[in-house]
């Protein structure tokens, strides 16, 4: 399943105080909540009636227990890894940089190319715009042929129709308030997961990283972890040094694996403190709209995938890097071809 998402920010004072810092949280949790620009809830979308069947099933009961794992569970359906996964990576940089080699132990990655002909496609997989060469699928659905691809995962939070999987499973793993009940992300109606010790990170690093493997073996190039950010919606029980070090331990993973690791959203989080958690690019919603997109770039140069959502920020976007960052219009439902809310445009 796939959902299109936005992001908490806060205030401008608020990003210069914690630009460079990983070690405390950003204060309340509600600092400078905006809301929806479209004025209500976010719509859902899920790929195939399959691909909700499935994300309901997995990951297998073989994670079932909390208890890290080195082999956790059946990955999502598994293929030959592409040829991408075993070329080199773009070592993360404060500038525009040429490619240098990146390895682990067990695998190399290649960050995405810059100023490329980008989709978001997380709502549904369909045939590449013409132009396109690199694209973001939900991770129930399969690469795109001939494309840089990059694996959407919700990493932070329970995808939409696994909450009871969780609550069966890994109930020790969902956050909990003071009460002993549940923490609902109330802006996208979604059980948060409690990175809050380094067990429960642990843990769901294992549980993660089934799907993270399952992306390697389909034949992505990268991964991007969405919800980053929800610890400021965690009504003050979970900080950012925490979500960071979650982040850190999954994109350690992610490497391994043979795929780049992508940082979704959380402009706050630039310099040192993002590149130094093992991020490699950037996926920025709606940078343009609200003044965000150099944030990102003084992280990672021109390796920023740009989504935005109105006519206002695409075009804002356009003028002001489009020449330089991978840049796409598209809807609010990330929908496909034939709905009546899509919309595709490149710069």
């Amino acid at each position: 399943m796939a959902v299109n998402r936005r992001r908490l920010t806060v205030g401008a004072a608020a990003t210069a105080v914690v630009l460079g810092v990983i070690a405390v949280g950003i204060g309340t949790a509600n600092a400078g909540t905006r809301a929806p620009w479209w004025g209500g809830k976010p719509h859902r979308t899920t790929t195939t009636a399959a691909a909700t069947a499935a994300a309901s099933a997995t990951p297998s009961a073989s994670t079932a227990s909390a208890t890290p794992s080195v082999t956790p569970g059946v990955t999502p359906t598994s293929a030959t890894p592409g040829a991408s996964t075993t070329s080199t990576a773009a070592t993360p940089a404060t500038t525009t940089a040429a490619t240098t080699a990146s390895a682990t132990a067990t695998g190399a990655w290649t960050a995405p190319p810059a100023n490329a002909g980008v989709d978001y496609q997380i709502g549904g997989a369909y045939t590449l715009p013409s132009g396109v060469t690199v694209v973001s699928r939900d991770r129930e659905a399969k690469p795109a042929s001939g494309a840089y691809d990059i694996c959407y995962v919700n990493a932070f939070q329970a995808q939409p129709g696994e909450e009871s999987w969780w609550k069966k499973n890994h109930a020790d793993l969902l956050l909990t308030d003071g009460d002993g009940e549940l923490v609902v992300d109330e802006d996208w109606d979604e059980l948060m997961l409690d990175v809050s010790t380094a067990a429960k990170r642990t843990a769901l690093t294992a549980i993660v990283g089934a799907w993270i493997d399952g992306c390697a073996d389909d034949g992505f190039d990268a991964v991007e972890f969405d919800n980053l950010d929800s610890y400021t919606r965690s009504g003050g029980l979970l900080t950012q040094a925490e979500a960071v070090a979650y982040a850190t331990a999954l994109n350690a993973r992610a490497h391994a694996a043979g795929l780049a690791a992508g940082q979704k959203n959380l402009a706050e989080l630039t310099g040192a403190s993002a590149t130094g958690a093992g991020f490699d690019f950037a996926v920025a919603e709606e940078c343009a709209d609200w003044d965000e997109c150099d944030a990102y770039t003084a992280s990672y140069g021109n390796r920023v995938i740009v989504i935005e959502y109105s006519e206002s920020g695409f075009t804002k976007a356009c003028k002001a890097y489009g020449d330089k960052l991978s840049i796409v219009l598209r809807d609010v439902d990330v929908s496909t071809p034939g709905s009546d809310s899509y919309v595709y445009e490149a710069c």
